[in-house]
């Protein structure tokens, strides 16, 4: 017989924080849905392992849900479905609402660039009769953590005369890997001497893509030409095509599923196409809104968001201005009354490095969506810090939607931080606010995410674009 509870209990419960864990609160069918939604997830992130690769998957599936070019001039219809390509390494997906551009559109922002390891425009040398890559990394990285593991070359390479050329080995199960070495324990002591961040230096980080010298070769660079000699076989590059290319060293495994239970997924590039994926998925499954809604998926995020596919650039102003223009509608106007979720990770909790996170407000894995008022760095530099006003209209959606959520932090104060595309979305004169999945790992080659974090993230999405 179930004790009942005491008036006390009742007011605890009436007026306490209590996230529980998804699956104490929501149904079997919503967790079906979840894993279901996942495996949509896990295939999008198989092929989609740097921003081009995202933007041709994202088009492809866009047009299966009958999204067409932007045509700036164009003035659109109620239930229109447009795509705007950003020089293949942004997009945006909008979607025409009922209501008047003059009344704000919904905007969910996300980023699908992630930590990475980029090559050097003069990257080929061989040493020691092997032949490597030099390279510069991309983004936030523990670099000790990119050594010993297997590795996947993608990118473009525009030749000298004009013709744009793609690149992509090590995905396909019989496609050669590349490696970044490291010391062997036993030769290591100087090494352990080291502070964790100084062990594996920025230049220490190349690539070994070869070892057989070209036959009947003279000289040094026997190996060198070998390798170059296969590249412009298959290929059709020279050595000077590499300062005109964009190539990427990713890790060379899939998703997977982790746990007995597989309630959990382990893969590269959750942060953030774990968002980006529940955003996209939000566009592409309205119809016919009342407000005009908008997925922008941008570039550079990890680098600060500089550059002309990162959202400090004008593009999505441009963007809504065009359509504001096409209506007749000063474009500032559309601005102001717009708003947006910053669809970004947050740090999850993790029990065995409990002292970075403060528990009361730390994002954990499995309790939902988190909305994360602020980000930045201990005086919150470098964060919008949405509005208690939009905090609440937020939280007020999900909670009438039924979607689990929680809040977040990015560590203790005085422990370090981060940012997102919130604060540049807010010098917009946006509304917006950071939503997004707890990570484990986070900037590793191999993070770790709750199914049921991903799905209440899309379900957040979509909710705020029907409100």
């Amino acid at each position: 017989m179930s004790k009942e509870k005491s008036a006390a209990d009742k007011l605890r419960e009436e007026l306490f924080v209590t996230n529980k864990h998804m699956a104490k609160v929501v149904g079997d069918e919503e967790i079906n849905k979840a894993f279901d939604f996942c495996k949509g997830y896990m295939a999008f992130m198989k092929t989609a392992k740097t921003e081009r690769e995202a933007v041709k998957e994202i088009e492809i599936m866009a047009a299966a849900k009958g999204f067409v070019p932007f045509v700036p001039d164009k003035k659109y219809k109620a239930g229109d479905k447009v795509i705007y390509n950003n020089r293949g390494k942004a997009v945006i997906l909008a979607v025409i609402g009922k209501k008047s551009l003059s009344e704000g559109v919904r905007i969910s922002a996300a980023h699908i660039d992630s930590p990475r390891i980029d090559l050097k425009p003069n990257p080929l040398y061989e040493d020691s009769e092997i032949a490597l890559f030099k390279t510069h990394y991309y983004g936030g990285i523990k670099k000790y953590q990119w050594t010993a593991i297997p590795l996947s070359l993608h990118g473009v390479v525009v030749k000298s005369d004009g013709e744009k050329v793609e690149i992509n080995v090590g995905e396909a199960e019989d496609d050669p890997k590349f490696v970044i070495t490291d010391l062997l324990p036993h030769l290591a002591y100087s090494q352990y001497e080291k502070k964790l961040g100084d062990a594996i230096k920025g230049e220490d980080l190349n690539i070994v893509i070869g070892s057989l010298p070209l036959k009947d070769a003279e000289g040094g660079d026997a190996v060198k030409l070998n390798i170059m000699k296969i590249l412009n076989e298959k290929y059709g590059i020279k050595e000077v095509d590499f300062r005109s290319a964009e190539l990427e060293i990713v890790p060379a495994f899939n998703p997977t599923d982790i746990g007995f239970d597989r309630s959990l997924i382990g893969a590269y590039g959750h942060d953030d196409r774990v968002c980006a994926y529940p955003a996209l998925m939000a566009a592409l499954n309205i119809d016919e809104p009342e407000h005009t809604v908008m997925t922008v998926l941008a570039d550079k995020e990890e680098t600060g968001s500089a550059g002309n596919t990162g959202l400090r650039s004008a593009y999505l102003k441009n963007f809504i201005y065009d359509l504001a223009a096409a209506e007749g509608v000063p474009g500032y106007r559309v601005l102001s009354k717009s708003e947006c979720l910053s669809a970004d990770v947050n740090a999850g909790f993790d029990p065995t490095y409990p002292e970075v996170l403060e528990r009361n407000n730390a994002a954990f894995l499995n309790r939902g969506v988190t909305v994360t008022k602020y980000t930045g760095a201990r005086g919150k530099g470098g964060t919008s810090d949405a509005s208690a006003e939009f905090m609440g209209r937020v939280t007020s959606i999900l909670n009438k939607a039924g979607i689990p959520w929680q809040t977040g932090e990015l560590g203790k104060v005085d422990e370090g931080g981060g940012g997102t595309v919130a604060q540049y979305v807010a010098d917009l004169d946006i509304d917006v606010v950071d939503v997004g999945v707890p990570v484990l790992s986070m900037h590793a080659p191999f993070e770790v995410v709750s199914k049921l974090d991903v799905y209440a993230t899309y379900r957040a999405c979509f909710e705020f674009f029907k409100a």
